[in-house]
């Protein structure tokens, strides 16, 4: 019975793992594809078209796999989806103020932290092992994005990249306790809050934020990408410990890093390897712990 326990549980961190790095690939293939839209059209615009494909897919997917939902799991759902849009609303704010090899770490630093903290606290008890990856990941999370030549960001940028991490780490954070049997319909409304949100936002900034024009169809049909990821992670999140799973759907800027080389032929240098290696090695870690 202990070995057969013990072995439930490994399949259970396996499973865990698996889905957070699905999620992860989600988020950076999101990022990766948001940012050829957003360079020729808004990302107030790209943002609100994306989350609206999400918030309506994951709605289908609620109704095709029906949950028991309360009224708590609601207020996480839009709790989530307010502290996802100052993320996104602060890190667009911050990468137009200062550098990106700075201000996405920054934030990226925050999506990780957050959740880890708050997994902790709620009793989370990470092996040796895991927390060796834990602490790689970081160092990992800030080099990846990383490109050569940048200099020091403004400080009003590291300020929105701070913004922009403490509102991922939210996120994450408050999906985590959306509860086992309340299915998807939470993380629908997540969505559409984020959505709202950055509408609202992009209404007092007075930017263009309704879709229109020709050439729609890849705006909408990339938030498929969003509704995969947030899918993903609160699956993990069911099935594994909070403070290991949030660490490794941090790692998204990997596979934006790597789509872009692979894509757009961008170079990848030295430092960026150094992150993508202790990336892997973080993932690898965590899983085996």
């Amino acid at each position: 019975m202990a070995g057969g326990g013990r072995a439930a549980g490994d399949r259970g961190l396996l499973m865990a793992a698996a889905l957070a790095l699905a999620a992860a690939l989600s988020y950076g293939l999101s990022d990766f594809f948001g940012g050829i839209l957003s360079k020729t059209r808004s990302v107030w615009m790209v943002t609100t078209a994306s989350q609206l494909t999400a918030a309506a897919a994951t709605a289908i997917i609620a109704l095709a796999a029906p949950g028991d939902p309360g009224p708590a799991d609601f207020a996480w759902g839009a709790a989530a989806g307010i502290a996802g849009a100052i993320g996104i609303s602060a890190l667009y704010r911050g990468l137009s103020r200062g550098r990106m090899g700075v201000v996405a770490p920054i934030s990226g630093t925050g999506a990780a932290l957050v959740p880890v903290v708050v997994g902790l606290a709620s009793g989370d008890n990470p092996s040796p092992l895991a927390w060796t990856g834990i602490v790689l990941a970081f160092p990992a999370i800030i080099l990846v994005p990383q490109a050569g030549g940048e200099r020091a960001p403004t400080a009003t940028g590291a300020g929105y990249g701070v913004v922009a991490g403490l509102g991922f780490g939210a996120l994450f954070a408050l999906i985590g306790q959306i509860g086992t049997d309340a299915g998807f319909l939470p993380l629908a409304l997540t969505q559409l809050v984020v959505a709202a949100t950055v509408a609202s936002v992009a209404i007092a900034l007075h930017q263009p934020w309704i879709p229109h024009g020709r050439g729609l169809a890849p705006v909408f049909a990339f938030g498929l990408l969003g509704t995969a990821a947030l899918v993903c992670f609160l699956l993990a999140t069911r099935a594994g410990m909070l403070t290991i799973v949030s660490v490794i759907a941090a790692l998204y800027p990997a596979s934006t890093v790597a789509m872009a080389a692979i894509v757009l032929r961008e170079h990848i240098g030295l430092v960026q390897f150094l992150g993508l290696g202790l990336a892997a090695t973080a993932v690898v870690l965590v899983t085996l712990g």
